[in-house]
């Protein structure tokens, strides 16, 4: 379930990350799209392993957040669904024509 949750977190910090600090961007994008420890992401940035595991923490739940109450990313896989529903009906109708 790790990779499924780091998935949508990473959805998450496309649709909202603009709207963390610079610092907590920063710091997730380390940790989600470089992959980078706790230790190395406080050693490049010269901080406590806890100050970097407070800012994951805190950046995550705001991202949960803004979606929670905007729910942007519901509805663009919503949307997508559709779409892809849409198409196969459409390709179903090609074929029995």
């Amino acid at each position: 379930m790790k990779v499924e949750e780091n998935v949508k977190l990473c959805k998450l910090f496309d649709l909202y990350g603009k709207l963390l600090s610079k610092g907590q961007q920063e710091i997730l994008n380390f940790y989600l799209f470089d992959d980078l420890t706790l230790t190395e992401i406080a050693e490049n940035l010269n901080i406590s392993r806890q100050a970097v595991n407070d800012s994951i923490t805190k950046g995550e739940e705001k991202l949960k957040l803004y979606e929670e109450q905007l729910r942007f990313l519901e509805r663009s896989e919503s949307y997508q669904r559709e779409i892809a529903n849409l198409r196969e009906q459409l390709s179903k109708s090609k074929k029995e024509d």
